[in-house]
């Protein structure tokens, strides 16, 4: 267990910002796979797409995940949607 003030307070800090962490990655999961269903569903919802890319660039601003991993994550879905559209 930390000793000083100041370690306290970085625990208490860590630990608030690893719950908005995890719920920010929860919902870029969430809207990833709703997204990624319509796809294979065979109709592509262009409002569930958008939802999802901007979850991604969220959370890329917010240093919740690196950039390169939203973009990577952002290449693959638009891949899958073009191929589904051909």
């Amino acid at each position: 267990m930390a000793n000083t003030k100041s370690a306290l307070k970085r625990i208490r800090m860590s630990e608030k910002r690893r719950e908005r962490n995890t719920s920010y990655n929860s919902r870029v999961k969430t809207m990833l796979k709703k997204a990624e269903q319509t796809v294979a569903s065979g109709k592509a919802d262009p409002a569930a797409i958008t939802a999802a890319i901007s979850t991604l660039d969220k959370a890329a601003v917010k240093g919740i995940i690196h950039k390169n991993n939203a973009a990577r994550r952002k290449s693959r879905l638009m891949k899958k949607v073009n191929a589904a559209a051909k």
